[in-house]
């Protein structure tokens, strides 16, 4: 959706963004942050913190617990999530993980939103820091 609306996205959680070790490819990453005017980055790795810098803000998506087993469980675009090992390895993560997520955010979205208003809402965060 951010990709259509003008907006150069990438998902480390596709493609060659992150290393056999499972961390953001740096040089990668550099490049792309060097070649955009405005880069959105969704997902997440160990390194990340080493990018923070160069970003205006970091956005964490939240949701209650429930909510994001009932959506991992329910979808249909990635397997993951749908055994109930994948399921406890989230809750950990949500423990673990979250606390470390939510301390380098800038800005925090309620996920629980409509998608169209989570969606408009990062455009306009993007497009703030291009215009100032």
């Amino acid at each position: 959706m951010l990709g259509e609306w003008g907006q150069f996205v990438i998902d480390t959680d596709y493609g060659d963004w992150k290393t056999s070790a499972g961390i953001w490819d740096a040089r990668r990453m550099d490049e792309a942050l060097a070649g955009h005017e405005s880069v959105v980055v969704s997902g997440t790795a160990e390194n990340q913190g080493q990018f923070y810098d160069r970003f205006d803000h970091v956005v964490l998506l939240s949701a209650p617990e429930e909510v994001i087993i009932e959506r991992v469980q329910n979808r249909s675009t990635n397997p993951y999530g749908s055994s109930e090992e994948e399921r406890a390895e989230i809750r950990g993560y949500l423990r673990s993980v979250e606390p470390l997520l939510r301390r380098g955010a800038t800005v925090e979205i309620d996920a629980t939103r409509p998608l169209l208003d989570i969606a408009r809402e990062i455009v306009r965060l993007a497009n703030a820091e291009r215009s100032t």
